[in-house]
C-alpha cells in the first residue's frame, strides 16, 4: 500500500517524524524510490527524507536508483567547504518519538518550517518572521539564517492560487499609488521622492502613469480626470484617505470631492477589502512594471522631464508590448476597448474645497477670513461647507441638503441674507430711508437731506426721527419736518426741541359721526326710563 500524506503524522511536540512515518520513508527508499517521488507520495520533504535514509544506511544519489550499503560500508558523508562532516542520525529513545540531530548541512530553521511558511503565506517578510520566531517560539538564530531559509523557500514554493478576473471592454479600471523616481524639487533644490499614479484598464491593460510630488483629495481626483481616455464604469481602488474616508466592504464612506468627480463622469467607485490587493492585481502589476523597468535607478531634474520620459516609454514600449496573459498587443486591445468607454462630458468638473465649520454667535461661518450667514437656529452647531472661487455653500451635516448659497466675499466682510438677520440687527441705510418715506413725505425728504449732508453719522439721527414719530405721531413729526425744511435747518435736535416745546394742538372729539346717535334720542330714552313726560307734550 502506497503511503499518503494523510497517513504521515508529525509529533505534536516537535517537527520530527513519527515512528510509522519514518519506517514508511525507509521502506520506500529501500524499494529504490527517488527523493522526489517520496516527497510527492508522502508529503515528507526531500531534505527530511534524506536525513532518515542516510541514518538507515541507504544512499540516494543525485540520479539513478539508490543502493543499500552493507554493514561494513562507510556511512554517507556530506562535504562542506572541503571538510567531511558527520551524517545526521536519528536516535530513538524510550521517552518519546525520535529526535533529529541536525547536521552541519541542515538549517536550524528546519524545526520552524511550518511557522515560517505560514508567515510567507500571510505576506510577511523575512525580518518580520524572524522577530515572531524570537518573541513567540524562542528561536535563537540570527536574522541572516532566517533570511537565507526564506530565500530558499521562496525559490522552491509554488505561488498561491488566485482567481482570474475577466472584465468586459470599458467595464473596469484599477487605480493605485506607487513609489516614483527621485526628482529635484524646485522649492528646495534637493532630490525628492515622487508618487506614481497608475490607472490600468481591466480589458486591454492600457495604463496611464502620472507623477506628482504630493497628494491630497483634490490632486487624487484631478489625476483620475487627467488619466481618463474615456471613463470606465467602475474604478477599483485601495482604501487610502484621498478616496475613502471610512473603509467598509459593504457600505464605504467616500471622500465627498472624489465621489462628486466620479459622479460627474458617470463612474462608480469600488473599494477593495482592507489588506486585499489581489482584487486590483492588474494595476499592482502595472505599478511594479514601471518601477522595475523604465524608472529603476533614474533621477530627473524636473517633474516635467520625468513625465515626458515616462510618457515616451509608455508609447514606445508599454503600449506596443505583447501582454503575457492576453498574448495580444496592448495598443490593439485598447483600440477595441475605447469605443466602449463612457464619453467625457463637455464641461470639466468644477473643483471645490470642503470642510466643517461651527456657526458663530453672530450666525455666520468663516471661510478664508470672510463670513457667511447660516439659517437661524444653527448657532453653536457644526455644518458642512463647500466653497470655490465663486460660491460658498452651507450644507446640512446629516442630509447634505443645501441650506444657503452665497457669492464669495472679500476678506473680513460679511454676506448675510435678509431672512437670516436678527430682529435686533440694525437696518441698512436704504431700508431706513424707505421707512421714513412711508412715515411721511416731509420726513422722507428731511432724512434723505440729512444723510446726504452728514453721511454715516446721520444713520443714528434718522433712527431718532423714526423714534419721534412713534412718540408724538407721524403727522406731528411730518409737520415739524416741513417747518425745518422751510427754514433750511437740517438738524435732528431742532425737530426734537420743536416737538417737546411746541406740542401740537390736542385732538378734538368729533361731534358728528355715523356711529354716534342724535342727542335728542338719548334724551327721550332717559325720560322714558324715568317716566317723565317729554318736553314737547308739556308745551
Amino acid at each position: 500500500m502506497i503511503p499518503t500524506k494523510d497517513s504521515l503524522a508529525f509529533d505534536g511536540m516537535s517537527n520530527a517524524l513519527s515512528e510509522q512515518a519514518k519506517q514508511q520513508v525507509i521502506a520506500l527508499g529501500r524499494l529504490g524510490w527517488s527523493l522526489r517521488r517520496i516527497e510527492q507520495e508522502t508529503g515528507v520533504r526531500r531534505e527530511t527524507a534524506s536525513v532518515y535514509l542516510k541514518a538507515a544506511g541507504i544512499t540516494v544519489g543525485p540520479r539513478g536508483r539508490p543502493r543499500r550499503q552493507g554493514a561494513s560500508a562507510k556511512p554517507a558523508i556530506s562535504v562542506v567547504s572541503g571538510l567531511a562532516a558527520k551524517p545526521a542520525i536519528s536516535v530513538a529513545t524510550d521517552s518519546g518519538p525520535p529526535k533529529t540531530a541536525v547536521g552541519p548541512s541542515a538549517s536550524i530553521c528546519e524545526p520552524f518550517r511550518e511557522a515560517i511558511e505560514l508567515g510567507l503565506r500571510q505576506g510577511r517578510n523575512a525580518i518580520g518572521i524572524w522577530q515572531d520566531l524570537v518573541s513567540q517560539s524562542g528561536f535563537s538564530g540570527r536574522y541572516g539564517t532566517v533570511k537565507r531559509f526564506v530565500r530558499k523557500l521562496r525559490g522552491g514554493q509554488t505561488a498561491e492560487p488566485c482567481a482570474v478576473i475577466i472584465t468586459a471592454p470599458g467595464e473596469e479600471g484599477q487605480v493605485d499609488y506607487g513609489r516614483g523616481p527621485m526628482v529635484r524639487d524646485p522649492e528646495t533644490g534637493k532630490y525628492r521622492r515622487t508618487r506614481l499614479f497608475v490607472m490600468t484598464l481591466g480589458y486591454s491593460r492600457k495604463a496611464v502613469r502620472l507623477l506628482t510630488f504630493r497628494s491630497s483629495s483634490r490632486i487624487w481626483a484631478q489625476l483620475h480626470e487627467k488619466a481618463f481616455r474615456g471613463a470606465p464604469r467602475i474604478v477599483v481602488l485601495d482604501n487610502l484617505k484621498e478616496g475613502v474616508l471610512t473603509p467598509d466592504i459593504y457600505d464605504p464612506t467616500l471622500n465627498p470631492l472624489f465621489r462628486d468627480v466620479l459622479a460627474h463622469y458617470g463612474v462608480v467607485a469600488l473599494p477593495c477589502r482592507i489588506n486585499d490587493p489581489d482584487r486590483k492585481g492588474k494595476v499592482e502589476s502595472g505599478v511594479g512594471h514601471a518601477k522595475k523597468t523604465p524608472l529603476k535607478g533614474k533621477r530627473f531634474e524636473s517633474l516635467e522631464e520625468a513625465q515626458a520620459y515616462l510618457d515616451q516609454w509608455e508609447t514606445n514600449w508599454a503600449d506596443t508590448r505583447i501582454h503575457g496573459t492576453t498574448k495580444r498587443q496592448v495598443a490593439a486591445m485598447f483600440a477595441e476597448e475605447k469605443p466602449a468607454l463612457l464619453p467625457l462630458p463637455l464641461e470639466p468638473f468644477r473643483y471645490y474645497q470642503f470642510g466643517e465649520r461651527t456657526v458663530h454667535p453672530d450666525g455666520c461661518v468663516e471661510v478664508e477670513a470672510a463670513y457667511y450667514s447660516a439659517p437661524p437656529g444653527w448657532i453653536g452647531r457644526s455644518v458642512k461647507v463647500q466653497w470655490d472661487s465663486i460660491f460658498v455653500r452651507i450644507l446640512d451635516p446629516k442630509t447634505g441638503q443645501l441650506m444657503r448659497e452665497h457669492v464669495r466675499q472679500k476678506r473680513g466682510l460679511h454676506r448675510i441674507q435678509a431672512e437670516d438677520r436678527s430682529p435686533r440687527t440694525p437696518l441698512r441705510v436704504h431700508q431706513l430711508l424707505w421707512r421714513t418715506e412711508q412715515a411721511g413725505s416731509h420726513i422722507g425728504i428731511f432724512c434723505r437731506t440729512l444723510h446726504a449732508n452728514q453721511g454715516q453719522v446721520a444713520v443714528r439721527r434718522i433712527q431718532g426721527v423714526l423714534a419721534l414719530a412713534k412718540k408724538f405721531g407721524a403727522p406731528a413729526v411730518d409737520k415739524a419736518c416741513a417747518v425745518v425744511l422751510e427754514m433750511r435747518v437740517h438738524e435732528y435736535r431742532f425737530i426734537r426741541h420743536y416737538l417737546e416745546h411746541c406740542p401740537p394742538a390736542p385732538v378734538s372729539l368729533q361731534q358728528v359721526d355715523p356711529l354716534i346717535r342724535n342727542l335728542l334720542e338719548y334724551r327721550d330714552l332717559i325720560q322714558q326710563k324715568t317716566k317723565e313726560p317729554p318736553a314737547h307734550e308739556s308745551d
